[in-house]
């Protein structure tokens, strides 16, 4: 695991939203690290827990949510604050790029009036002189002229959008910022230059970066670590290097795979579709889509590994020697549970 001090530390959090058929467990028992000035990609498909535990840092679930569980942020934690600890935490603390920028962007106000309204939340006694002057300071880092300064979102690009929903997120210095696809939407090039834009200001300030994402190259290209989500719960964890060379979990080595080969053109997927999380499977919640499921996988958790250093796998294909001895057959398995792709 990474051996910096910790920003930000989430311990076994689980959070689950109640619903007419149940309680729906969208993170499950997620214990997750962040250093000061470090970048983590946090990927899986949609609807694995990804967005909740971005929220959840914040304090930002619903009220319908129930919480369990640990996020440290400096010593504190996040879940037993109050209304106004909340409030001290967003934005100088802990900043959120949010997806789709048009619909975070009031049409009605112009981009100026959008960074006095976020300034003057967390610092009513700033003058007007100084808010400009801070917000055009934080729009050049982002390549937004002074010139548009005064003008409504509807005249500018996506692209442009989502270079003022970072640099609102940015113009209270935050500790740590968590960009929610930040790049959904947004064609090839303007991604690339979004990227490379957020890689440049967390060098130049030091930022904690926390990358939610579907997308793996997005991940390879911007992040030091990476964890893998599924079905709420982390399947694979480590750093970026060590999980693309040699993915320790079927789920990770799966999505690695889920990519358009330039030399066959051919599209490979994962069989199947994640389960419903008021009533996931028993043991390990990949198996029924797994190639290489066991017996014991559909009967219990699996423990964590560390097939190799700064590497963290959930999956009894690497337990322990004296449970799963050489040939990989674990005790309790009497052939491989191969699911059927229908």
């Amino acid at each position: 695991m990474n051996e910096r001090e910790p920003i930000l530390s989430v311990r076994d959090l689980r959070v689950w939203y109640g619903t007419a058929k149940g309680a729906a467990q969208a993170v499950d028992r997620v214990s997750l690290d962040i250093a000061a000035g470090e970048a983590v990609g946090l990927v899986g498909e949609s609807g694995c827990g990804k967005s909740t535990l971005g929220r959840a840092l914040m304090g930002l679930t619903p009220n319908s949510a129930a919480h369990d569980g640990q996020i440290l942020y400096r010593g504190q934690d996040v879940l037993q604050m109050t209304k106004r600890q909340h409030h001290a935490l967003r934005g100088p603390e802990i900043g959120l790029i949010f997806q789709e920028p048009m619909t975070r962007l009031n049409p009605l106000m112009r981009i100026n009036d959008h960074f006095e309204e976020t300034l003057r939340a967390h610092e009513p006694n700033l003058g007007r002189e100084e808010i400009k002057r801070r917000s055009l300071e934080t729009l050049g880092h982002v390549g937004i002229p002074p010139t548009r300064f005064h003008q409504y979102p509807h005249e500018f690009s996506g692209g442009m959008r989502q270079r003022i929903m970072i640099a609102l997120a940015l113009v209270l210095k935050p500790k740590l910022l968590i960009a929610d696809e930040p790049t959904t939407s947004l064609d090839v090039l303007v991604e690339a230059q979004i990227l490379r834009l957020l890689k440049d200001l967390q060098s130049e300030f030091g930022t904690a970066l926390l990358m939610i994402t579907h997308n793996l190259g997005i991940v390879a290209e911007a992040c030091d670590r990476m964890a893998v989500m599924y079905a709420g719960r982390v399947a694979e964890d480590g750093d970026v290097g060590s999980v693309f060379a040699n993915p320790g979990h079927p789920y990770t080595r799966e999505l690695l795979h889920s990519t358009i080969s330039l030399s066959t053109r051919e599209l490979s997927h994962i069989p199947g579709s994640p389960p419903n999380l008021v009533t996931p499977p028993q043991g390990c919640r990949f198996h029924p889509r797994c190639p290489d499921a066991m017996q014991i996988c559909t009967q219990k958790v699996p423990v964590t590994t560390h097939p190799q250093p700064g590497q963290r796998v959930h999956c009894w294909r690497h337990g322990p020697d004296e449970l799963i001895p050489e040939g990989g057959k674990a005790p309790l398995q009497q052939e491989f549970d191969h699911v059927d792709e229908a």
